[in-house]
């Protein structure tokens, strides 16, 4: 595993506990399969259905979680349709894969943050993924 990632329940489909370790966010961006699919490969370009779980590093509420609204979304991914740390981390992964990705400022909303969900312009994100589809 990445240095210095949080713990994450492993099982797709269940909703996420995210456990920080002590200290600051990895630098840079951060992938981590916690579990493998057996469905076939994500490639730039498909629109993906998942499920997600975005939390500001070190906080326990999340800013958004399709978990919590049991709505899962999609949209293309690869083509930015969505920030640049999911375009870079989902593709070749496998339908049925749970992913941890660790995301700073510059791979997510930039400097200007998103002040209405509480995402500051130095905050790193992370998100648990559940990859449910693609087409």
């Amino acid at each position: 595993m990445a240095t210095n990632m949080p713990e994450v329940n492993a099982e797709f489909g269940a909703a996420p506990k995210i456990d920080f370790p002590e200290g600051p966010a990895p630098a840079g961006l951060k992938s981590v399969e916690l579990v493998e699919g057996d469905g076939p490969m994500v490639r730039a370009g498909d629109t993906v259905t998942v499920n997600y779980h975005g939390v500001v590093w070190g906080q326990s509420d999340p800013f958004d979680s399709s978990f919590d609204r049991h709505q899962p979304a999609s949209f293309g991914i690869g083509v930015g349709q969505v920030i640049q740390g999911w375009d870079r981390t989902v593709p070749g992964h496998n339908v049925g894969s749970r992913l941890m990705v660790s995301i700073p400022p510059e791979y997510g909303y930039g400097r200007a943050g998103v002040p209405q969900a509480g995402i500051g312009g130095d905050d790193t994100l992370v998100f648990v993924i559940d990859i449910i589809s693609k087409r």
